[in-house]
């Protein structure tokens, strides 16, 4: 079996959490854990996108994810990513998302799909 190649490391603007905020995102994440009602997978994944949040801001994940996919992580998180995370978090211009929503008029617009961009690019993918 082929072995993937390990991530290169790259400089981010993103300073590390304060002992207090990895104290509040630890609290945060621990009471989502505990919560019953939901799939391992979709905790998970709402986990993951509460720690990206932080690097690349909400309009970055609004792209990535549907509307829907949006709601049920804020559901099972217990919070509204855009009252959490920042516009654009100290990262956001690592990631094809930014370029995207940079080369477009409309946030919302390209969002629901009324827009469209002419980068082809994964809007999923970090830049290189």
């Amino acid at each position: 079996m082929a072995k993937n190649p390990a991530p290169k490391p790259t400089k981010t603007k993103t300073p590390p959490a304060t002992a207090k905020e990895a104290a509040e995102r630890y609290a945060v994440m621990d009471r989502v854990i505990r919560q019953t009602g939901f799939h391992i997978d979709e905790l998970e994944s709402a986990l993951g996108m509460y720690m990206v949040g932080f690097h690349f801001g909400w309009r970055v994940l609004y792209l990535v994810h549907s509307k829907r996919t949006i709601a049920k992580y804020e559901a099972i998180l217990g919070l509204k990513i855009s009252e959490v995370f920042p516009e654009y978090g100290p990262d956001a211009d690592r990631t094809n998302a930014y370029k995207v929503i940079q080369s477009v008029q409309n946030f919302w617009k390209l969002v629901s799909g009324d827009e469209k961009t002419t980068l082809n690019i994964d809007k999923r993918a970090l830049s290189k």
